[in-house]
């Protein structure tokens, strides 16, 4: 004997608990062939809430449940697939270094030979760690500037333990001996957890830095708020959305991103580069306008370099 479509339609198994009219009603949306399972699939979430009656709303909320775990299940094998694409492709992350050194005013009342001696010898150590380390290494020049600090250098490399290295060097030399550490930032690159939708490829920026092309940096430590961690990812990524366009509306302002979380006292160390100081003032004072300002408990001492040569840097001492 033949089956009709309309047998196929109205056609419901066989079933455990009571079923409404409207419920059964909605099976007939389902094809034949899963219907079964589907009807199984329900009276089983109807039996886990204890249950003992199917209508129309237990029949939505078992659909949304079943899809939602289809949802989270598909999400986790892209998260498990996106995780084995990162481990294939690793990219390695830098430890940086913002070091600032105040001169002891003493050095400057030696003899002349003495000095020139002190100095030559401490540029030629710099030059050599540059060229046979790692490490990339830049100098900026404070001299003028600040009161509390006259030279800084910005340090990167794949090894936490080369700073120690060079400074206990640097901490050897004749130079090296009248100069005070008065202030050093430790931070690491990072993806960043925002995406900027105007500059996709600053996400990969993050990782790896390339450093030096801008005449000026500008440096400080920056903290947020406790109640910014506790916002949604979704609403901070709309308040980063309205400050990374701010931020993008000066492409001659270069920003550098680092992460300093449980390493440093700060959460994050943020250096801008351009050749322009005036551009940053104002990509300063427009970002003090956006909603995501409320949000920052700490964004000084803020240091203005000048970019040198090695030989230059030092020579600016004095």
């Amino acid at each position: 004997m033949s089956i009709d479509d309309k047998e196929l339609e109205d056609f419901m198994p066989a079933v455990e608990l009571n079923w409404t009219d409207e419920a059964v009603e909605r099976m007939k949306n389902v094809p034949f062939f899963v219907r079964k399972s589907v009807v199984r699939g329900i009276e089983n979430y109807a039996k886990d809430k204890g249950l003992t009656e199917v209508d129309d709303e237990v029949v939505s909320r078992a659909r949304q449940e079943r899809e939602g775990a289809a949802i989270a299940a598909s999400r986790a094998e892209k998260a498990q697939q996106q995780a084995e694409t990162t481990a294939n492709k690793e990219v390695k992350r830098q430890y940086v270094n913002f070091s600032f050194y105040k001169l002891d005013p003493s050095f400057r009342r030696l003899p002349t030979e003495e000095k020139e001696a002190a100095k030559r010898e401490f540029i030629d150590f710099l030059e050599e760690y540059d060229t046979q380390s790692k490490m990339i290494l830049l100098s900026y020049s404070m001299v003028g500037i600040r009161s509390d600090c006259d030279i800084m250098l910005w340090r990167i490399s794949y090894e936490l333990e080369e700073f120690q290295k060079m400074t206990t060097q640097l901490l050897k030399t004749r130079l090296g001996a009248y100069l005070n550490t008065t202030i050093s930032y430790l931070s690491m690159t990072k993806r960043s957890m925002y995406q900027d939708m105007f500059n996709p490829e600053h996400e990969e920026d993050r990782t790896h830095i390339i450093p030096g092309k801008a005449k000026y940096l500008f440096i400080y430590p920056f903290v947020k708020s406790r109640e910014w961690y506790l916002l949604t990812q979704f609403t901070r990524q709309g308040i980063m959305d309205e400050h990374i366009y701010v931020g993008n509306k000066f492409p001659s302002v270069k920003l550098n991103t680092t992460y300093s979380f449980g390493i440093d006292d700060q959460e994050f160390v943020v250096a801008f580069e351009t050749d322009y100081p005036a551009d940053f003032v104002d990509l300063v004072m427009e970002l003090r306008e956006t909603e995501g300002s409320r949000y920052v408990v700490e964004d000084t001492p803020i240091f203005t370099c000048i970019a040198m040569s090695l030989e230059d840097t030092i020579n600016s001492l004095g």
